[in-house]
């Protein structure tokens, strides 16, 4: 009778725990991390990625770019992936490359190509030169190693953060539309798709956001969404992350108090790209312009539209992410597929060609900014050795495999870009992750999408393309789009089956998954020719007037200001590529609290512009500003700058401080 009494009442309390205000816990399902960290490279003389404009090189910050890293493991069967979404115009293999050898030399095959997804945002106003692969660095004059070790150094800190960071989480996927934010820039070629009733306004509004708690705490979003990082034009010389850097400093900085200097990022908010090839953020189809004609305004508007519809979906209903992790990559030789007929327009097979630019793609997107001058200009000194590799003559067998496309440079048979792509699919649960390397058009990501979803047997809203990663190989249109030779079409290297071809591809990779088999690794890309070529001269010396010293005040600000006025200051200084001062700061904004000076901002923040300019032969003065937010406390307040100099004697680098006399904010 007591055994019994005692099985009822242990029943009892085993129902109360399950189901009652002390219930159990079930196991959370993932394993989740994140991290973030700075990538900004040389502030100063290196030229700027995405316009193709030789006289587009770097003077200063706007922003810092940075690195947000998200790790997920399936405590099921501890498989992982790690996913990066960077504040830079691509990711090129280059990269990847260094990415991995480091992260395996600490981690060993922890990660690999296969479980780490690298990705960019696409902003134009990050410094270049990170490329193996001689197209992507001609306006850059030639690879940048300092620019290539930021990018990979910054990357991999945001990896390890992340990796260092797990803890018992779980996801959740929630997708919205947002309407205001993107245009089609390329609406003449878009006309000409069959399905383009899929997109009624010529845009792709969907908006799909991740969710990422530890526990009961939330830390991350990612939040994908279509449009190009191209409202700050190519006339700006200052680093800047543009409209999506934006989105994720407002979320992270201003609305959950982030402040990255201090290691207080708590939350993390990344704002990738998906397919954005013909999606532009100037509503008014021309640079610059919509929805004001102010390009910083216009980058803020835009990034702020970003997040606050994508903060809505994170509050609002989400479906919860269940199931396993998984991942595959395979090396691709997008020269050579032969196209089954069922991917085709025609019907029948087809075949992809070596990679080839196009006459429209020197014309540029004039929606967005104009591109490269003609080859036939700067063949002449300093520029000349840059130029003589891409002086080949485009066969008449790959002309006619292009057709229609006018053909100028056979880029692909001169390794001038890549042909080998990586292509990969990252599953987290029931959300797959479509990796391609290159700028995918709305229409053409659809397709891919849709045989993607056929093939893992997953609803079409659960297949996403994620644009600009791990290797970078330009345009993705589809057949009609490619007729039409818009500047997409132009740039779309591999002909007229390229999307079709990616159709067929990524579904081998979406059947693999599913079948739980592997699949080869495919062929080694290797390392493209003129690799070292570097034309853009580095540091010498600096030096500064006699009667001055590093870090002097030349401009000192006034002695008081009202909120939204600019505070300016002048100071002699020495080069930025004498010491990046990543995960620093070239300037902080000091208030006077308690007889202490307290940093309040710093060269990282909206509100401050850092500008370097060369004075004579070796002289440089860094121009401060700071335009006081309208929600500043009243008080005192100094400028301070950090630069290094270095001796033309002996070459040493060495850092100095200078500070403004204290002015009144009231």
């Amino acid at each position: 009778m007591r055994t019994k009494v005692l099985t009822v009442v242990a029943a009892l309390v085993g129902a109360a725990l399950v189901s009652g205000p002390f219930a159990w816990a079930e196991p959370e399902p993932y394993l989740v991390g994140r991290g973030i960290s700075d990538v900004t490279g040389p502030a100063a003389e290196n030229g700027m990625m995405g316009y193709s404009k030789f006289d587009q090189k770097t003077t200063g910050i706007h922003q810092r770019l940075r690195s947000r890293a998200y790790v997920v493991v399936d405590r099921a069967t501890t498989k992982r992936v790690a996913y990066v979404n960077a504040d830079l115009a691509m990711i090129f293999r280059a990269v990847q490359e260094g990415v991995l050898t480091k992260l395996q030399a600490k981690y060993g095959s922890t990660y690999t190509r296969d479980n780490l997804l690298l990705s960019a945002t696409h902003t134009h106003s990050g410094p270049g030169g990170q490329s193996h692969n001689l197209a992507y660095n001609l306006s850059i004059l030639g690879m940048q190693p300092q620019a290539l070790a930021a990018v990979v150094d910054g990357i991999v800190e945001s990896v390890v953060e992340a990796h260092e960071d797990v803890k018992p989480g779980s996801i959740s996927l929630g997708i919205g539309e947002l309407t205001n934010a993107s245009v089609n820039r390329s609406r003449v070629a878009f006309d000409r798709n069959p399905d383009k009733g899929a997109f009624p306004a010529g845009i792709d509004p969907q908006m799909t956001v991740l969710k990422f708690k530890q526990g009961t705490e939330n830390v991350g979003a990612i939040s994908w969404f279509a449009t190009h990082n191209t409202s700050i034009t190519n006339a700006n010389t200052l680093i800047s992350p543009d409209n999506k850097g934006y989105a994720a400093y407002q979320w992270e900085h201003d609305d959950e108090g982030v402040r990255y200097l201090d290691d207080t990022a708590d939350f993390v908010a990344a704002f990738p790209n998906t397919n954005a090839g013909d999606m532009s953020p100037n509503l008014n189809l021309k640079p610059g312009s919509g929805p004001t004609e102010n390009e910083w305004e216009n980058a803020r508007i835009i990034g702020e539209r970003q997040n606050r519809k994508a903060q809505e979906i994170y509050r609002g209903p989400q479906s919860a992410i269940s199931g396993g992790v998984d991942s595959r990559m395979r090396f691709v030789d997008m020269s050579t597929v032969q196209v089954e007929g069922r991917y085709t327009s025609t019907g029948q097979p087809g075949t992809t060609c070596s990679g080839v630019v196009g006459a429209s793609t020197i014309a540029g997107s004039i929606e967005d900014g104009p591109a490269i001058p003609g080859f036939s200009e700067g063949m002449q000194s300093p520029w000349k050795k840059l130029f003589e590799p891409l002086q080949m003559e485009v066969p008449q067998w790959l002309r006619d495999c292009q057709f229609p496309k006018a053909s100028l440079v056979p880029t692909g048979l001169i390794g001038a870009t890549p042909n080998i792509v990586p292509l990969q699919i990252v599953r987290i649960g029931q959300f797959h992750l479509v990796a391609v390397p290159g700028e995918v058009t709305i229409t053409a990501g659809l397709r891919i999408r849709k045989a993607v979803a056929a093939e893992a047997g997953v609803p079409l809203q659960n297949v996403l393309i994620q644009g600009y990663a791990n290797d970078y190989s330009q345009y993705v249109t589809t057949p009609e789009e490619y007729d039409s030779q818009q500047y997409e079409g132009g740039s779309t290297l591999f002909g007229r089956n390229t999307t079709p071809a990616y159709q067929q591809e990524f579904a081998k990779l979406a059947a693999s998954m599913r079948a739980g088999t592997t699949l080869p690794a495919g062929p080694n890309p290797g390392k493209p020719p003129f690799t070292d070529i570097n034309l853009q001269t580095g540091v010498v010396l600096d030096d500064k007037p006699a009667d001055k010293k590093y870090g002097d005040v030349l401009i000192a600000p006034k002695a008081s200001y009202g909120r939204g006025e600019t505070v300016t200051s002048v100071f002699v200084t020495g080069h930025p590529k004498n010491n990046l001062h990543r995960n620093h700061t070239f300037l902080e904004v000091q208030r006077q609290v308690n007889g202490q000076w307290t940093r309040v901002a710093d060269d990282g923040d909206w509100s401050t512009r850092y500008k370097w300019e060369r004075v004579g032969i070796a002289f440089s003065n860094a121009t401060i500003t700071w335009q006081i937010p309208a929600d500043t406390p009243a008080g005192t307040y100094r400028i301070v700058h950090h630069g290094d100099e270095k001796s033309g004697w002996t070459g040493k680098i060495t850092g100095f401080t200078g500070a403004t006399a204290g002015f009144t904010v009231g």
